[in-house]
């Protein structure tokens, strides 16, 4: 890197698998100066091609399998698994590199009103900040194992990462797909004796309770936390809540759960050295117990976002409360002051979402789906359509002769947004409801019904044991009234969270474990049915003891022995 002449706020792509070299790449760009920008590989071409362009990255640190599917770029290629010859012609020494607390050191993409991702400008000085304040909040010390949960592409990596080997601890690797399972996440917490994780109350929820002696700390984060999963979870560790917008460097406060909060833990109070402040439309203070907008301050708020110097402007104000020239971030999140001075956070501001733990910009999707050609119209929400399962919602009015069904409005998403982002309910509408004053009134458009959305393939009943207790199984996670055994369980609704729901349950259902890319492969009842009934038979025939061949010769000699002996 340095030989390539990059220097101190220059941008250094990373695409790669999780994995050791991950981490390698991510080190090794910080030691050069620079700041890496995380490029998720299993995007969309479409998404990663504009990452690349907006970012402009001079130099990409990816593996061999994935040069060959990123689109085209501009961008040098250093493949961190194939292209280690090129490294002995340097020296081992140690770099000196004039770095900055002001300075980049990484540049995450998150969802943008826009129809495209936005790049935020993250320094050094608050990963420092936030790492002190995980040392001290979390009694990091080096005996301390941590487990490395979330994608590359998401902040939440940058908290884990920092919080180990910035406090010299251990960071745990572990595979997407095991990870992808709660059954497989606890087997990864007990093998690997992990004893502090951060997880979204979601993931945590489906994670089965058992003893985890080594677990000491754990984290949620992302979205609301309900009482119940704190008192399920706390019980002989500490457990926070926290919070935090990509803007403020991952978190801006938290709070250790106590159980005296029956309606959900609070967001608590600023880590050392965050400003919070709630305040009302003209910008000033609001009382204790009034709703108002959240606005950070303090040391650990990005520089910005790239080449978007309006938008910055917009979201970085001038801080009213400091004589020294400080900002705030405005996090468009509605919160108030609970009586004991911790922070309540009660919703959005903007059309700005949390599910499962992403944060998504609603009006992304919306102008996604409004680039297809047979739509008119389209408001996208997030429904909670029971306890801790918030789904994606599209509302849809079409202009066209021949109406597009909900598969094709799926694949089309699907095609240009992430899978966290697609929708799982599509709801083809005559018209969108009004207010008396024209607006769409958001809050008359009906929760969907859970009945069978309107598929490309018929309806057939399941037509053995199997597929009935899988069709069963189904309906429970999905909550709608029917399932065909060619339904696709994505289009039904499906999403990652329900899929390691249903792989689990499967498991316990027909003793199997199937790893999870079998359903990604076979998304149906019918081809679930039949790699299940493979994976028995294969159980099967892996207990029948093993014949070993014997010569009939050698028989033919023994019985001949016998014959003589006994004449």
């Amino acid at each position: 890197l340095k030989k390539r002449g990059l220097k101190p706020d220059d941008l250094v792509g990373i695409s790669v698998r999780r994995s050791l070299e991950q981490v390698i790449a991510i080190l090794a760009t910080l030691k050069a100066g620079c700041a890496f920008v995380p490029i998720d590989p299993t995007y969309p071409q479409d998404r990663i091609a504009y990452m690349l362009e907006d970012s402009a990255v001079p130099v990409l640190l990816t593996q061999k399998e994935i040069v060959e599917i990123l689109p085209p770029h501009a961008a040098t290629v250093f493949c961190l698994d194939a292209d280690w010859d090129l490294m002995r012609e340097f020296p081992a020494s140690d770099l000196n590199e004039p770095v900055l607390s002001a300075n980049l050191a990484y540049v995450i993409y998150t969802s943008g009103s826009t129809g495209k991702p936005k790049g935020t400008m993250l320094q050094h000085q608050g990963m420092i900040n936030l790492a002190a304040a995980q040392k001290k909040a979390f009694h990091i010390k080096a005996e301390v194992r941590i487990l490395q949960f979330a994608p590359m592409s998401f902040d939440a990596s940058v908290w884990e990462t920092i919080m180990a080997l910035l406090n010299g601890a251990t960071l745990c690797l572990a595979d997407q797909e095991s990870l992808a399972t709660g059954d497989g996440l606890l087997a990864i917490l007990q093998n690997e004796r992990i004893n502090v994780v951060t997880l979204p109350p979601s993931v945590l929820s489906v994670v089965p309770q058992t003893s985890l002696p080594h677990l000491q700390t754990i984290i949620t984060a992302g979205e609301k936390c309900t009482a119940d999963l704190v008192d399920r979870w706390m019980s002989g560790r500490q457990y926070f809540n926290a919070y935090g917008p990509t803007e403020t460097t991952v978190c801006a406060s938290m709070h250790r759960c106590d159980g005296q909060h029956p309606q959900g833990p609070p967001i608590g109070r600023p880590i050392d050295n965050a400003k919070l402040y709630i305040l009302d439309a003209h910008l000033q203070m609001t009382p204790i117990g009034v709703a108002g907008e959240l606005c950070v301050g303090g040391p650990s708020l990005a520089r910005g976002y790239l080449k978007r110097a309006d938008l910055t402007a917009e979201k970085f104000i001038p801080n009213p409360f400091d004589n020294k020239g400080g900002r705030l971030y405005r996090t468009g999140d509605l919160v108030r002051y609970l009586p004991d001075g911790n922070i309540e956070f009660l919703g959005r501001i903007d059309h700005q979402v949390k599910v499962r733990g992403f944060r998504i910009e609603l009006g992304e999707i919306e102008t996604v789906l409004m680039s297809h050609p047979s739509v008119k119209n389209v408001i996208v929400l997030a429904k909670q359509m029971h306890a801790e399962d918030t789904r994606l919602v599209a509302y849809v009015v079409v202009d066209a002769p021949t109406k597009p069904t909900v598969n094709d409005l799926r694949t089309f998403v699907n095609r240009l947004l992430p899978e966290y982002m697609t929708p799982s309910f599509f709801l083809i509408l005559d018209e969108m409801p009004l207010t008396p004053s024209g607006k769409i009134d958001r809050h008359a458009l009906p929760m969907p019904d859970m009945s069978r959305p309107d598929l490309q393939v018929e309806y057939i009943a399941p037509r053995n044991d199997t597929e009935e207790k899988l069709v069963h199984i189904c309906i429970e996670l999905l909550r709608i009234n029917q399932v065909g055994v060619l339904d696709n369980f994505f289009d039904l609704g499906g999403h990652s969270l329900l899929a390691t729901q249903l792989m689990s349950r499967m498991r316990d259902q027909f003793g199997v474990n199937l790893p999870l890319r079998v359903l990604f492969e076979k998304p149906t009842v019918e081809g679930l049915a039949m790699a299940i009934e493979e994976a028995m038979l294969s159980v099967h025939h892996d207990d029948v003891p093993t014949i070993t061949a014997v010569s009939r010769e050698g028989k033919r000699r023994k019985l001949s022995d016998i014959q003589q002996n006994g004449a």
